[in-house]
């Protein structure tokens, strides 16, 4: 292992919002909760992209410095707690932008062109011009932002899953061509040798079955008796890990996916929760302003009058009583519903107040942070310190790995 790498890849994750300001209702739901879980339970890194956001809106980049520090607010509003984590504005740690660079100098521009989401895009947001290496690049930064920190695992929804892919073919590939060297073979077998004549054998008969038989139980053995290995440096256990994987010493680490489950908040229109659509409850938001919000929400159309029975799932409300209600209020409002026993005023009034609570002792946290602008822009400091103190490590190694430090 080398120094910036922790005993076990796996304890340590990188996450990152792309910077849109305010964080909404879909936003702590669909992320934030599962970072407030995250911290209690790895090494995390999380910032705030603001690099990221200039691949769409690189024309209306005014007032992204100012959007990274609400949206770090918020967070900070919601739970995430500095002691637990690292939290940084991806800006703050120039190092994603060297990575970026260097890996751009062997990533394939296939590779980048067959991204999902590059085409996706570019037909959802047809009124922008997208024909800038920055967006085409933007997987490649992503790419850099979490092999820069050599995370075990990286925490998205399944239609991201192919980033974290391409980030292993990209540190594999780079691992190959810096990772051999001329005399790698000769530095494994010597690394060997200080393993001792049993281990040595046995890690032999793991490499067979892993490069000749495909045993991927083997490679996952052979990992598990490197780290039992208390006589090896960290290059000799990076090169016989290189070894046993059939490339070179592993330099960059592959990450894995760490799925997490899908959360698509509804807004207040039943569609996704996004500023897009201006469908969205502010995390911050006014008390008065959320119950007035919901009050307006759509309802099943069929419920013209208060009389009509309803359907609930063909209700955006019905959505939301999955997320903040009980079985017991699930049952009364869907009931309700279907029999014309209760108003739509009646069955949203529940969830008024369930997200007028949710967000009391947040709107409290955000007010003492929005007072204290000061302890903000410290937390962001000592975390791109931090974060910069592991980044310049990976950064030194793969410059001489590259031979140019």
């Amino acid at each position: 292992m080398t120094e910036n790498t922790p005993n076990n890849a796996a304890d340590r994750i990188v996450s990152a919002m792309r910077v849109t300001g305010r964080m909404h209702l879909g936003n702590y739901h669909g992320a934030l909760k599962n970072w407030l879980e995250l911290q209690n339970k790895y090494e995390c890194f999380f910032f705030a992209a603001d690099w990221h956001g200039l691949t769409t809106n690189y024309e209306e980049s005014a007032g992204i410095a100012d959007q990274s520090l609400f949206m770090v607010q918020d967070w900070l509003a919601a739970g995430l707690d500095p002691k637990l984590a690292t939290i940084f504005i991806q800006s703050g740690v120039p190092e994603h932008a060297e990575l970026h660079l260097l890996l751009s100098m062997i990533t394939p521009l296939s590779w980048l062109e067959r991204v999902p989401t590059y085409k996706d895009q570019q037909d959802k947001l047809k009124d922008k011009d997208l024909a800038t290496y920055g967006f085409l690049g933007y997987p490649l930064l992503q790419s850099a932002d979490i092999l820069i920190y050599k995370a075990g695992l990286v925490p998205v929804g399944e239609d991201q899953v192919v980033h974290v892919e391409l980030t292993r073919e990209i540190a594999r590939r780079f691992n190959y061509i810096y990772g051999r060297g001329k005399d790698f073979i000769q530095r494994a077998e010597e690394a060997l040798q200080k393993m001792g004549k049993k281990h040595a054998n046995t890690f032999r008969k793991l490499l067979k079955r892993y490069q000749e038989e495909g045993d991927r139980e083997a490679l996952s053995e052979g990992h598990n008796l490197l780290q039992m290995q208390s006589n090896l440096s960290s290059n000799d256990s990076d090169s016989l890990a290189g070894y046993l994987e059939g490339h070179g010493r592993l330099i960059l680490h592959e990450p894995e996916a760490m799925l997490t489950k899908e959360s698509k908040f509804p807004g207040l229109d039943g569609q996704k929760m996004s500023k897009s659509y201006d469908n969205t409850i502010a995390l911050t938001e006014d008390p008065a302003s959320v119950t007035q919000k919901i009050k307006r929400m759509q309802t099943d159309p069929a419920r013209i009058k208060r009389t009509d029975p309803g359907d609930p799932e063909k209700c955006p409300v019905w959505e939301w009583h999955k997320i903040y209600s009980d079985t017991e209020v699930q049952s009364w409002a869907s009931n309700g519903c279907k029999t014309a026993g209760i108003g739509c005023l009646d069955c949203k009034k529940p969830l008024i107040d369930a997200v007028i609570n949710e967000q009391k002792p947040i709107i409290e946290r955000a007010q003492y942070f929005a007072e204290n602008p000061q302890l903000v822009e410290k937390i962001l400091r000592e975390g791109a310190e931090q974060a910069r103190t592991v980044a310049q490590q990976t950064l030194k190694e793969v410059r001489i790995a590259m031979g140019i430090a």
